[in-house]
């Protein structure tokens, strides 16, 4: 069995992803749509795609396409998301789920109503930490676990003004503004995705930024915001915490590794910085760092690289880690690039998996809520000097 797809957005990350959709044997073929018509075209000519179509509207009125990839800007995901269940398309959509706490609602009624597949693309879920801790749980290896840590720590120096002035032309500095806080489903997700538990409350606190060049300036933000780095504490179901940082302003290497994750249970525990990973219990410590480390299937300098700031190229080269489980990907992407840490492999075959066998995928709409929910409360919650806020929840997904 297979089904048509359709890309909305040929930005910097869109690419990446069009050729493992495209090579994938449950997808029959591709077709893109882009604001600028100019990317699709040669998104679609680059890569060989089956067309373009003039706009979104004219790709979801097509029964040429059975499900659509949403890469378009942060905040625009919710929405677009709604238009494509609601005009019969499954729907596989870039990080964040949304912004506000009726989007993720209505796009958890309109899963439930319609049927349709839905998933969010959180390359946590595959991070090798994220990944290791998870059989480690699953095994009992932590005893209780209680506690976990989750950064995202990416300076906006290293790579980020260019994507945003890629992304937002003349009017970027406003969108670059985007809140922390609002962008949390990389280190909440890779707690979570391990953890399995959801936050039922948090207290958060921002920092004000001072670089003064009109970035992170209120005056200028689309979403009023002048907060560049921030962390949360999370009260979790079941007893326990956990601690996300999102930071923008950072003296730190996040071309090495943008994301990092710390685990501790009452009998073992998981630390994991930019260069090394170590597995510690009450005997002793072993380095676990090759185990988690991902072996890169694309050179920084490939030219199909060329557009996006070398600061960011590791993202999109990196390959699979030792404890990745390779059995269950198509051949097809045994020579194809990868990134993030080794997750777009899994996350396209998770998608297509879901469409053709009709069951719910990794990152379906009850556990993204769960993966961005707390930080838009969390980001309230920094709003409001720290005040601890109750998180609501959607439940658990049903079962198929």
């Amino acid at each position: 069995m297979t089904f048509s797809l359709g890309i909305v957005g040929a930005g910097q990350f869109s690419g990446q992803f069009a050729s493992l959709f495209q090579a994938h044997p449950g997808v029959s073929e591709v077709h893109i749509t882009d604001l600028l018509p100019e990317r699709a075209e040669r998104l679609a000519a680059t890569q060989g795609l089956a067309g373009t179509f003039p706009s979104y509207e004219a790709m979801l009125e097509s029964p040429a396409v059975d499900a659509v990839a949403i890469f378009t800007q942060r905040w625009t995901h919710g929405p677009l998301v709604l238009q494509g269940l609601n005009a019969g398309k499954h729907v596989y959509s870039a990080v964040p789920m949304a912004i506000t706490t009726e989007e993720i609602a209505a796009i958890i009624d309109a899963v439930r109503a319609t049927g349709l597949t839905y998933m969010m693309g959180e390359t946590s879920q595959y991070n090798p930490a994220t990944v290791h801790a998870r059989n480690q749980i699953a095994e009992g290896a932590f005893g209780r676990l209680f506690y976990a840590e989750g950064d995202y720590v990416h300076d906006m120096d290293l790579g980020f003004y260019e994507a945003y002035q890629y992304s937002g032309g003349e009017n970027w500095k406003a969108t670059a503004s985007y809140p922390p806080l609002l962008y949390p489903t990389h280190s909440v997700g890779g707690v979570l995705g391990a953890w399995r538990t959801h936050a039922v409350s948090v207290s958060a606190i921002g920092v004000h930024d001072d670089r003064g060049d009109g970035v992170f300036d209120r005056s200028v933000s689309q979403f009023d915001n002048d907060v560049s780095n921030a962390t949360a504490l999370f009260e979790v179901a079941g007893g326990g915490s956990f601690r996300t940082n999102e930071f923008r302003r950072v003296g730190y290497p996040s071309h090495i590794r943008e994301s990092r994750f710390r685990f501790f249970g009452t009998e073992a525990s998981m630390e994991q910085l930019a260069t090394v990973a170590l597995w510690q219990d009450k005997n002793g410590v072993k380095d676990i760092s090759e185990l988690l480390e991902p072996k890169p299937t694309l050179s920084p300098d490939d030219p199909s690289l060329r557009h996006i700031a070398p600061e960011l190229r590791a993202a999109f080269t990196s390959g699979s880690a030792p404890v990745h489980d390779r059995a269950r990907l198509p051949r097809e992407f045994d020579q194809l690039h990868n990134g993030h840490e080794g997750s777009h492999h899994f996350l396209v075959d998770d998608f297509v998996t879901a469409v053709n066998t009709r069951t719910l995928p990794s990152v379906n709409a009850w556990v993204a809520a769960r993966y961005t929910l707390p930080g838009i409360i969390a980001h309230e919650s920094a709003r409001q000097g720290g005040v601890r806020l109750r998180i609501p929840d959607f439940g658990d997904a049903p079962e198929n």
